[in-house]
């Protein structure tokens, strides 16, 4: 895989050698250079910028067998209106054995420094001082250039070998890999190869090079551009506008300008060819953008040095505000506008200051892998028992020492999780429970032990940096001691949060029966509890619990019915464990009473169809019932008469000031209505009725049954057979049929029947007689 790779990114690399090309994709000589400054010495690759004395060591490592002689020749400059004296201009026989090094120092006021390799022709070190300082500004602003060009084809090269690199270890881990790379060193890339066959991805996102490198060190600006999380940034900058205006390096076009500003030196002996100079460990590399020419006109490669001057630190900042646990294991640190500390060897000496809550101090490796995306520490967290409130990044960035930014990556102490002071909770449901004190990136998760020992995990969400509101599953647990366990990440050792599990206390508001009545209710909260009532000289057992979102209503009953109107003061609770309460207590007038008068049901037959005569109290579902009742003490606009069909069926109102009840004087009233129009076509069994009155009802009386009928069409009994045969539809209805009313010759129609004739006993008095499903317990009759 691994070859496969270099292959493709060789043959990317060797571009047509027409005129200049813009990739700098020719390799070229490598170079010796080292920095000393004062007792340390350091490899120009990890050098940002020269100071004024440091003294330089280079020489050109070139192979054995190299049969063209290259002059080494170094120039500092001052400026691009100020040519250079002709003694800042130093230079080596790369040839000769003793004469192949140079060792100089920065001389003070330079600002630039530039290095040639010029074939040796006689007379070439002049003509490179000649030219210098004849137009010192092109060669100022080639070193720039040149310089910051070598840093964004650091980035490239990086992300490119830290792709071969995954793609040789373990391949199906590049398409994981590969955005944090592209995040760490600002380079863009194309989801879309992400997408392609595994052998091909490494090779797709290598593609493209004048369009992958993005800006580096631009700030907020950039960062602001391409937010998100670090994998975001594959998808997200494809689609900014600044994505393709504004914030690409500008190295890749660099060739162009400098092949016409070194235009103007060319002459039949030499030519300024553009180089590159990328640090790799103790080398410098010299990567060209056209092959050098060793017949006249000969190339002259030009390659930046650092510039001279003091260097600001690195301006970096976490990429997330988001609190990290330092004892996660693989914990990664990102950094934003970070790319060169993955692409040079100028951060060194990394490590993360972390600060006790006693003010000691720690210092932990840290290395910079790109692959990742962040820093990562190096080798085993050393053991830290005490809270850590502040971490700093501190290092080596260059010869200078720096610090900074502080980081978001804390730690706390054992036992550092409390809860609410009391630690009691409530059991027979779940129970919210808000833990404060330790560092919520740090909990790995929480379980609950109950009193029997066995362990339960409980759902929990970050309140914030050192808040979590976990939910505690206590519908089935027993009162008793509890413990919460803290499971914090990376630590053995649980924390344990002692907890008193106690059954909710009951609220009791208010108990109220009317007078002659045996049942009352009682309200509050967690009414579950009682199991008893005494007021007014009688027991009340508990009995139906109904609960309600804010108040729970208790059904207590009585053996005997209250019959005094007097007010009853207090009622004494007696609850399940044993302790006792009081309650105001009211009887209340008595229930309004109704009676029913009469009642009549209209039946309209289909046309065609025979008619069935009900028993009183059967309502067909299709009739019109029409009902009167009498209130005592009268009826007002306000009254209404309330009926339901079944125990929880549907119910409906019939109020005097809407006009479906009808007064006949001042306690009579009559009221009508059709069944399937107010309950539905698919309403069956008894319907009851009551009075309401001042928001108080009465007792539920019985109205009657909603029945379904059958629709026979015809009875045929020839003269000389013994039975009938009755047709019909929805003969599902009836469940038998007999010939006489002692249903002695009774013909079961089985449950589901869904023929349209049945053979039937002959009628004994020309009528027959039918049991419904719908009320078994009565005989309708079928009239000829």
């Amino acid at each position: 895989m691994l070859a496969r790779l270099l292959a493709f990114a060789a043959l990317i690399l060797a571009l047509p050698a027409n005129a200049q090309s813009n990739g700098f994709d020719l390799s070229g000589p490598d170079l010796s250079i080292s920095v000393e400054r004062g007792n340390t010495v350091l490899p120009l690759g990890a050098v940002p910028s020269l100071q004024t004395g440091d003294r330089l060591t280079l020489a050109a490592t070139l192979p054995d067998d190299q049969s063209a002689r290259y002059l080494l020749v170094v120039a500092f400059l001052r400026g691009a209106t100020n040519p250079p004296p002709k003694n800042w201009f130093f230079s080596a026989e790369t040839w000769k054995r003793g004469k192949n090094t140079l060792a100089i120092a920065v001389p003070e006021g330079a600002e630039q420094a530039v290095l040639f390799l010029a074939p040796e022709t006689g007379g070439g070190f002049d003509a490179i001082r000649d030219a210098v300082r004849g137009r010192p500004g092109v060669f100022v602003r080639a070193a720039q250039d040149l310089h910051q060009a070598s840093l964004d084809r650091a980035r490239l090269d990086a992300f490119v070998s830290g792709m071969a690199a995954a793609a040789d270890s373990d391949p199906d881990r590049l398409p994981t890999v590969a955005p944090l790379l592209a995040n760490a060193l600002r380079i863009k890339l194309n989801p879309d190869c992400l997408s392609r066959q595994r052998d091909l991805q490494a090779t797709c996102l290598s593609q493209a090079r004048d369009s992958v490198v993005l800006q580096a060190q631009r700030g907020a600006t950039l960062t602001e551009t391409l937010t998100g999380a670090p994998v975001d940034i594959a998808y997200r900058v494809a689609a900014t506008r600044e994505g393709g205006a504004g914030f690409y390096s500008p190295y890749i076009g660099l060739a162009r300008d400098l092949a016409r500003l070194f235009g103007a030196f060319r002459s039949a002996q030499y030519q300024y060819v553009p180089a590159l100079a990328i640090g790799r460990g103790g080398q410098v590399h010299l990567q060209l953008n056209t092959a050098p020419s060793f017949q006249n006109p000969r190339s002259v490669l030009v390659a930046p040095l650092p510039p001279i001057g003091a260097v600001p630190p690195p301006a970096w900042r976490p990429a997330s505000g988001e609190t990290q646990c330092l004892t996660r294991p693989g914990l990664t640190i990102a950094l934003d506008d970070a790319s060169l500390m993955f692409a040079t060897g100028y951060a060194r000496d990394l490590a993360l200051r972390l600060t006790a809550a006693d003010g000691k101090t720690i210092d932990v490796p840290l290395t910079a892998q790109a692959s990742s995306g962040g820093l990562r520490l190096s080798g085993d967290l050393p053991t830290i028992t005490g809270p850590v409130s502040g971490a700093v990044l501190r290092g080596r960035w260059g010869f200078d020492s720096f610090t900074g930014p502080r980081l978001p990556i804390r730690f706390d102490a054992a036992g550092a999780w409390t809860a609410p002071v009391d630690g009691v909770v409530v059991v027979g449901r779940d129970h919210p429970l808000g833990l404060r004190g330790g560092v919520a990136a740090c909990v790995e998760r929480l379980a609950l032990r109950d009193v029997d020992g066995s362990l339960r995990p409980v759902a929990w969400k970050v309140a914030g940096p050192d808040a979590i509101d976990a939910t505690l599953p206590l519908g089935k647990t027993k009162p008793g001691s509890l413990a919460l366990v803290v499971q914090r990440i990376g630590v053995a050792a649980a924390d344990t949060i002692a907890l008193t599990g106690r059954v909710e206390a009951s609220r009791l508001d208010r108990f109220t029966i009317h007078d002659g009545d045996r049942t009352g209710v009682l309200t509050g909260a967690r009414l579950d509890q009682v199991v008893a009532l005494d007021v007014a000289g009688r027991r009340f057992a508990a009995g139906a619990l109904t609960r309600g979102s804010d108040v729970d209503r208790l059904e207590m009953t009585a053996d005997t019915a209250v019959d005094t109107k007097a007010e009853a003061g207090d009622a004494r609770v007696k609850l399940r464990d044993g302790r006792t309460g009081t309650v105001p207590a009211q009887v209340a007038p008595p229930r309004p009473a109704v009676t029913l008068i009469s009642r009549d049901v209209a039946v309209a037959p289909a046309p065609g169809t025979l008619i069935v005569t009900l028993p009183a109290g059967l309502v067909p579902r299709d009739a019109m019932l029409t009902f009167s009742i009498r209130a005592p003490g009268g009826l007002t606009t306000a009254d209404a008469i309330e009926v339901a069909a079944g125990e929880d069926g549907a119910a409906t109102r019939l109020s005097v000031a809407s006009g479906a009840l009808q007064r006949v004087g001042d306690d009579v009233a009559v009221a009508r209505l059709s069944p399937a129009a107010v309950f539905g076509a698919a309403a069956i069994g008894d319907i009851r009725f009551r009075l309401w009155r001042g928001g108080v009802s009465g007792d539920w009386q019985p109205l009657g049954r909603i029945v379904r009928l059958p629709q026979v069409t015809g009875l045929d009994c020839p003269s000389l057979a013994k039975t009938c045969t009755l047709t019909g539809r929805d003969l599902f209805t009836v469940a038998a049929i007999a010939g006489s009313a002692d249903l002695a010759d009774t013909v079961k129609l089985p449950a589901g029947f869904v023929g349209s004739a049945v053979e039937v006993p002959k009628p004994g008095a020309g009528s027959l007689f039918l049991k419904l499903h719908d009320a078994t317990d009565t005989v309708a009759q079928l009239v000829r």
